[in-house]
């Protein structure tokens, strides 16, 4: 067990790809975390997606040594934390467990609108922060000119930033005394009631759930029985240990320090996120604060391909919210494609990241329907219903209003490209509400309906802006809105997993972009099939997708004209009454591919 004098909690934070992770290898290579042959690039990024995209999508925890030059040796407790916005939450996880903050700007690219967030979200929890300036090696480094903006920006005095390459290892040394200078110890009393912070729990085939802590009063020793209060269930330790990053076993875990355990926990909900764990013998009475609750934003439907694999993918997603607490599913069913769940999500990213998850790791095969967002109704009998699916719209007749959710969206970006946002926040039906400059950037902050952000928006401003444009936003209100919903029918038969919830005015374009798409996708049949975008009763659009035709008439050698009308008229009534009979099928990638392209 350390002294807590020796101990420096921290959560390294950044924008996206500002180099945290880059930054947290070389802090793990400088105090001997790993030996050189161990090392890895991302190091601490252990899921595959991790490191083919270069993104942090789970906060890592590890545990270094480092001798300072008062000949002391101090326990870092360095948490790598996610940058993109979708995983704001995991950030705020960490920042809770955490006494401190690294804040790391890229020198040639300068403070973006993540950095902002996370920066406010560490001061809120009074966090320390020390300033790191990264790709101090790059030739397009501008350090002074940073240096400036993060006073102007974020108001942290610019001076202090140290200037580090973490590509090379520069400026290592000086970040690390720089923790342990400027960063206050934990407080903690070793002999007080047990009190520990569940931070996050996930699932290793070996070891059963692995529960991270962060302990706050007391100490967790082996074959210690414990409580997990908000649930009210007990068990009893069975291993200790702590990350190198390799896994190390230890006797006890005292005040300030951050380790896991493993106490036969067999279901998921018994570990909540940001739970309070106290000792069985001598509780506690109140809670540790925790973590806001994660708010899901975005929803979709996901089938498996199979039916048959309805069950697999329950236990899949049943796995997968034990690692990743912040998204929500529950069972629904569809016409067209059969049981399900409806999940809710944080954003797009984390979506596409889910996905790809349940088909890495558990070998599904899945279709998901068009990303939506929850709708408050309220209905002519003056009860409110929260709309997670489009196609559960009640009809038109009971609903008094529809509200939909608005964001306030910060986007930062360099000055030339100011009148192509303003313009795409407009058509996006935005409200500006600011626009500030500082140096040849400028932050303008919009309030954004978030149905109009969910498809491509981020696509577009990134495109528009050749990369530059950084976006962060939160959840700000419910307003009401002229809103309708789309219906997509396929000869006559509406198709569930196609709807949608649009406003008003751009309904008519969606659906006929909609059938369009769908013409090219779905195979000719037989007969004609005739595609239609309708609002209610109202059809708004239509496409048809004319018939295959067969030559009938090939056999005819020669003869009469009239014998080739008699079997041209034989195919026509043939045709019509499998028209009145004849069911189309829709192949599983339309769905997918109609609903990717936004609003095209």
């Amino acid at each position: 067990m350390t002294d807590t004098n020796l101990i420096r909690n921290f959560s390294i934070i950044a924008h996206i790809d500002h180099g945290k992770s880059t930054l947290a290898d070389r802090l793990i290579q400088e105090c001997k975390g790993l030996a050189d042959r161990e090392m890895k690039e991302q190091v601490l990024d252990n899921m595959d997606i991790e490191r083919e995209r270069g993104i942090t999508i789970k906060a890592q925890t590890v545990r270094l040594l480092y001798k300072h030059t008062d000949n002391k040796t101090y326990t870092l407790n360095l948490m790598d934390t996610p940058g993109h916005v979708d995983f704001a939450y995991e950030v705020s996880r960490s920042l809770s467990a955490c006494e401190g903050s690294l804040l790391v700007v890229d020198s040639s690219q300068g403070v973006e609108a993540q950095t902002l967030a996370n920066v406010y979200q560490a001061i809120e929890v009074n966090h320390e922060i020390v300033t790191v300036l990264n790709k101090i090696d790059l030739p397009a480094s501008e350090p002074e000119r940073i240096r400036k903006q993060i006073e102007d920006v974020i108001g942290l005095p610019g001076e202090e930033g140290i200037e580090v390459s973490a590509k090379t290892g520069q400026g290592i040394k000086e970040v690390l005394s720089s923790l342990v200078e400027k960063l206050a110890p934990p407080e903690g009393n070793i002999n007080a009631p047990l009190q520990a912070l569940l931070i996050d729990s996930w699932y290793d085939p070996y070891l059963g759930v692995l529960t991270l802590v962060r302990v706050v009063q007391g100490c967790l020793k082996k074959g210690q029985k414990i409580r997990f209060m908000s649930t009210k269930v007990s068990h009893t330790i069975e291993k200790l240990g702590i990350f190198t990053p390799k896994i190390l076993d230890v006797d006890i875990l005292g005040p300030g320090e951050i380790g896991f355990i493993t106490a036969s926990v067999k279901t998921v909900a018994d570990c909540k996120v940001g739970d309070t764990i106290t000792d069985e013998r001598n509780p506690i009475d109140t809670m540790l604060p925790g973590f806001k609750p994660s708010v899901p934003v975005v929803f979709c439907g996901l089938f498996p391909m199979d039916n048959a694999q309805f069950s697999d993918l329950r236990e899949a997603l049943s796995k997968l919210s034990l690692n990743d607490a912040s998204f929500s599913y529950e069972a629904e069913t569809s016409a067209a494609l059969g049981f399900g769940f409806r999940c809710g999500f944080l954003g797009l990213l984390h979506m596409e990241i889910i996905r790809e998850r349940l088909t890495r790791e558990f070998d599904l095969e899945l279709i998901s329907t068009a990303p939506s967002v929850v709708y408050k109704v309220q209905k002519t009998d003056e009860s409110n219903v929260l709309l997670h699916n489009p196609a559960d719209l009640p009809d038109i007749n009971h609903i008094n209003f529809i509200e939909e959710p608005w964001i306030k969206a910060t986007i930062m970006v360099p000055d030339e490209y100011v009148g192509s946002v303003l313009t795409l926040c407009t058509e996006r039906r935005g409200e500006q509400i600011d626009l500030t400059y500082a140096g040849t950037r400028a932050m303008i902050v919009y309030k954004l309906p978030l149905n109009e952000v969910v498809f491509d928006f981020y696509d577009k401003l990134k495109s528009m802006t050749s990369g530059y444009a950084s976006f962060d936003y939160q959840i700000d209100s419910y307003k009401q809105g002229n809103l309708v919903r789309v219906s997509i029918l396929v000869n006559g038969e509406p198709v569930d997993a196609l709807a949608m919830i649009s406003h008003r005015d751009q309904a008519e374009n969606r659906g006929r972009a909609i059938c369009t798409r769908l013409k090219d996708l779905i195979p000719r049949q037989l007969f004609k099939v005739a595609l239609q975008a309708a609002i209610g009763g109202k059809v708004i659009a239509r496409e048809t997708i004319a018939p295959m035709r067969k030559d009938v008439t090939a056999k005819c050698y020669g003869g009469d004209i009239t014998r080739k009308k008699k079997l041209l008229e034989k195919q026509k009534a043939g045709k019509k009454r499998m028209r009145q009979f004849g069911k189309v099928e829709i192949p599983q990638n339309a769905f997918f591919e109609a609903l990717k392209m936004g609003d095209n």
